[in-house]
């Protein structure tokens, strides 16, 4: 187990990223039109959610839904999820079981997992014994659904989950890297100080960028997550690079909270053009 950091980024060419489009991008958006812009975008699949304000796949059968999908030539790469997922209940469990059966009923590739992210169960003896007791649980329903399960280190002070080292250490003290992936958000990664990149336990990268110069990097929250353009903060085009370098080859899924990207007008320009700049920027020679 090699980690990777951001400083060793390799140029690469345009084509290498594949891209992919998360719904709370455009949660105005409806099921069918979010799929659409996804395919004019030349995204390889999309993120499908539960939190948004509005029904998971606007109530259609999920069968249905991602035979959708599929139509349009597009992959559910993910089905979100699952909160607070280490804070291990009967109910979270329903919950998962619950999320499992959805993904195998639309063809998801993926579940998503997020950690308790309210400042409690953050002492390191209590956040192990708690993300070592959720991912037992949760592997053998993963096992027999022959699913994998998204995990993504929040990088804000008060997660209970903000280090990937710490959950790549506990992939492979359960000898779980069939059934856990971890999620590499470019945010969380700055907010958490950084640090190496696991490219092999990495099911996914998303992207989003941060832009304004008049905050801390600790006051930074998803509010602020727009799209990456030359003004971005979080160095998303090297985080980028550096994971395609060392041999990811997954998807890059933007994934933008800010309610300035919700009301894009045109969010296939604004999205295209931003798609287009990271590529240039990846593309680009080292200086």
């Amino acid at each position: 187990m090699v980690p990777v950091r951001t400083s060793q980024v390799t140029t690469l060419t345009e084509g290498t990223m594949k891209r992919a489009l998360n719904h709370m991008t455009t949660p105005n958006l409806g099921y069918s039109d979010f799929l659409d812009l996804a395919a004019a975008l030349d995204c390889v699949g999309v993120e499908v959610r539960n939190d948004i304000a509005r029904p998971l796949f606007d109530e259609m059968p999920a069968s249905d839904a991602g035979a959708i999908a599929r139509d349009k030539g597009l992959r559910l790469v993910g089905l979100s999820q699952v909160y607070p997922f280490n804070s291990y209940t009967t109910d979270v469990a329903q919950e998962v079981r619950d999320l499992i059966a959805t993904a195998k009923a639309c063809g998801a590739e993926t579940i998503s997992l997020i950690p308790r992210n309210d400042g409690t169960a953050t002492a390191k003896a209590e956040r192990t014994a708690n993300l070592r007791n959720a991912l037992t649980a949760i592997k053998p329903m993963l096992a027999d659904a022959g699913l994998v399960a998204l995990v993504e280190p929040l990088g804000f002070e008060r997660s209970s989950l903000r280090s990937k080292e710490d959950l790549v250490e506990m992939i492979e003290e359960l000898d779980a890297r069939g059934q856990f992936k971890l999620v590499h958000d470019t945010f969380h990664h700055t907010l958490a100080g950084g640090g190496p990149l696991f490219p092999e336990y990495t099911g996914i990268i998303h992207i989003s960028g941060v832009v304004d110069p008049a905050l801390r990097v600790d006051q930074m929250e998803d509010e602020h997550r727009v799209l990456v353009d030359e003004h971005d903060r979080l160095g998303n085009t090297d985080q980028i690079a550096a994971l395609l370098a060392a041999g990811y080859d997954g998807p890059v899924s933007y994934e933008c909270f800010s309610p300035l990207t919700h009301a894009m007008s045109d969010p296939k320009s604004e999205i295209q053009k931003s798609f287009e700049f990271i590529a240039s920027q990846i593309a680009a020679p080292a200086a």
